[in-house]
């Protein structure tokens, strides 16, 4: 199973070895999406995590006991097609390559699958085309 969470760290966590503790303690692969984290200073991290459900349920716990506060994956982002001029401005601030625009028409494509629901892209559509949709189909 996959679970996908953003991770905040306050300044005191920064130094713990997450990563390595939820290999070893609890048998889960942790895939960094991204993270902005800096010695001394609370710190952001976005992973998806794998392994059995009882497992990601016992590690999910005991990053909350360490002080971490944790966000799920909410929902989903959708895109207004009536809305989008196709300007690609979002695909370009897109980590996971979920939003690209192909030619020969430029034409914005999104691939949910490949989202991350990091929500980079909503702040940098200039014509509000794109939202996170809280209650995912």
């Amino acid at each position: 199973m996959k679970r996908r969470l953003t991770i905040h760290f306050p300044r005191e966590t920064v130094h713990h070895p997450i990563t390595y503790r939820l290999a070893v303690d609890f048998d889960i692969a942790a895939k960094i999406l991204r993270a902005q984290i800096a010695p001394n200073q609370s710190g952001t991290m976005v992973v998806e995590l794998s392994g059995d459900i009882d497992e990601l349920d016992a590690a999910e716990q005991w990053l909350e006991d360490l002080g971490l506060g944790l966000d799920r994956a909410p929902g989903e982002i959708r895109i207004d097609r009536d809305r989008c001029v196709d300007c690609g401005i979002c695909s370009s601030v897109c980590p996971s390559g979920a939003l690209r625009s192909l030619p020969p028409t430029w034409r914005l494509e999104f691939r949910a699958q490949h989202c991350l629901v990091c929500e980079q892209c909503i702040p940098s559509c200039p014509v509000d085309a794109i939202d996170l949709v809280l209650e995912v189909r």
